[in-house]
């Protein structure tokens, strides 16, 4: 009998083992199944997370944008200046129409004959010359003829050169005035070639400048300021108390 009921209670213990290990792996392969889940959860949980978000900012974004579009419509834009290469160009003539007028007032009447070298002009000649392609240049611009006064030769007072000069000057002004970015743009013959009808002008201020440094020079051999320069002289300090 004592050995019968060893030999059942080692079968009745291997039972209960069995038992408990089929319970332990039952239970950890549910717990495995939970954590699985959970991770799983957790995943479906950010990417939904990270989802609510992205459709926020998209409906941010959109709830702002016609706001931003109707400030744009509402603040008004600069507009453009009308002719700007026209415009620019006349400015330009202005200045240039300004410094040789009053260099033509600056030199007294005994300097108007003046010259540093036979070789060149003298200062009367110059102021001649300079009103004489006033209508050389602006005709081509105008598409007129060109009057052909030869106020260089025939000229010789400074009184005369002056008013001459004046004259030219007003020729001129209807072709600066009168242009136009459209009409600028228009081919004409410039000395045998095809340019735009500003380039007559543009010409016109270059010849002018050329000859004005022309007339600094020989204002700077009689200590006279040139008018360009007027401007950046100190004025003299007040005498001291």
């Amino acid at each position: 009998m004592t050995r019968l009921g060893q030999g059942f209670g080692g079968q009745a213990r291997r039972c209960r083992e069995k038992t408990t290990g089929l319970r332990t792996r039952h239970y950890k392969s549910k717990k495995s199944q939970e954590v699985q889940l959970l991770l799983r959860r957790s995943v479906v949980s950010g990417q939904e997370g990270y989802l609510m978000k992205t459709i926020q900012r998209l409906l941010l974004v959109c709830l702002l944008l016609p706001a931003a579009a109707t400030l744009a419509q509402e603040k008004p834009a600069t507009p453009a200046p009308e002719n700007p290469l026209s415009a620019w160009n006349k400015y330009a003539y202005g200045h240039v129409k300004d410094i040789l007028l009053r260099s033509a007032e600056k030199m007294p009447e005994e300097n108007y004959s003046f010259k540093p070298t036979e070789a060149v002009r003298s200062y009367g000649q110059i102021i001649g010359h300079v009103a004489d392609a006033q209508y050389l240049f602006c005709s081509i611009a105008l598409g007129e003829q060109n009057p052909g006064l030869k106020i260089e030769q025939t000229k010789t007072t400074k009184a005369d050169l002056v008013a001459a000069l004046n004259t030219a000057f007003g020729y001129c002004d209807k072709a600066y005035n009168g242009m136009t970015d459209k009409s600028a743009v228009e081919m004409i013959k410039l000395f045998g070639n095809d340019a735009p009808r500003i380039s007559a002008l543009e010409v016109n201020l270059v010849h002018d400048m050329e000859h004005y440094g022309n007339l600094v020079t020989y204002m700077r051999i009689k200590n006279i300021v040139p008018p360009s320069s007027e401007q950046q002289q100190q004025p003299p300090a007040p005498p001291k108390k």
